[in-house]
């Protein structure tokens, strides 16, 4: 018996061997083995690329803003000479702190405006069944469509009669009225919830409002905080508004602050581009910050979107 174990042990080595010793005829195996990391390889190098070409701009204005005068359009990403005195001037030059604060009070009402009113809008055309619906809902999105230059002097005319030309109130009220981009985007985010859920809580007795608020807002908020963060960047960033009903520098916003410093201090034959492009960095950097704090809740909120209806 111990004899016709170990030969059956010794036959199974052997083959064991035998099949470790056959080389591959194809050679698959290596092929499997390079083409990941070749693809890998591949995939990085393309990603630093990028990288590089989105990051090379901020990377240079943040060095330009440590130069002096002289040596601002150097480029040189390490300053020969480094200094702090822009960022020490720049406060000097403009209010800056009061545009920052101006910017701060328009963002948070834009953003909060047309995230309650985009889902209020998206809720009645995802949840409610009447006669038009679909009808409507292209005509909000084919808004989309007309470029804003068509709508700019109506609009211009609705402020100018209303009296708010000069002061923040364009600058954020239209976000009341809901965004026909945002509301696209909530709506099929909606459609991919089970309507059960909401048909058991007005069973229950909950009031549309209720259902809205309690039900359907808590499910929301992945894709509200895309809303969110979009609407930030956006009313950070708006000069075009700016320019149009902001006729005062005590109410100026960051963007349109930075346009009268280029037009002061940059085309205006002092040349101060030291302090251009510190008023920048100061103004680039709090969407640096809200882009980092929330990228979690952006990408959730974009890979949750679905594409129903």
């Amino acid at each position: 018996m111990t004899g016709l174990i170990s030969g059956s042990a010794g036959a199974a080595a052997a083959d064991g061997r035998d099949a470790a010793s056959v080389p591959d005829p194809v050679g698959t195996a290596p092929r499997r083995r390079r083409r990941p990391k070749a693809s890998r390889v591949v995939s990085i190098a393309l990603l630093v690329v990028v990288t590089i070409a989105f990051a090379y701009p901020f990377v240079w204005l943040v060095s330009a803003s440590f130069k002096p005068r002289g040596e601002v359009f150097d480029n040189k990403l390490i300053p020969d000479t480094f200094t702090l005195e822009n960022y020490a001037q720049v406060w000097q030059e403009a209010p800056l702190a009061l545009w920052l604060v101006n910017t701060l009070v328009v963002t948070a009402l834009a953003a909060v405006t047309v995230t309650i009113s985009s889902s209020m809008v998206a809720w009645g055309f995802a949840y409610f069944r009447f006669r038009g619906r679909n009808v409507l809902f292209g005509l909000v999105l084919a808004s989309m469509m007309l470029p804003g230059a068509v709508t700019m002097i109506p609009t211009f005319l609705i402020w100018n009669s209303l009296g708010f030309v000069g002061t923040l109130v364009p600058m954020w009220a239209q976000n009341l009225f809901a965004s026909a981009f945002y509301v696209f985007l909530l709506r099929q985010f909606i459609l991919t919830l089970p309507r059960e859920l909401f048909e058991a809580a007005r069973v229950d007795g909950a009031s549309q409002w209720a259902v809205f608020w309690r039900i359907a807002v808590p499910l929301l908020r992945p894709t509200l905080a895309v809303v969110l963060v979009f609407e930030v960047q956006a009313a950070w960033t708006d000069l075009m508004r700016g320019l149009i009903y902001l006729r005062d520098s005590a109410t100026f916003t960051i963007p349109r602050g930075l346009k009268s410093l280029v037009d002061a201090f940059g085309f205006g034959g002092e040349w101060h581009w030291e302090i251009i492009v510190t008023a920048s960095v100061i103004a680039t950097v709090p969407m640096i910050i809200v882009f980092f704090l929330a990228q979690k809740q952006i990408i959730r909120g974009i890979s949750t979107s679905g594409l129903k209806g």
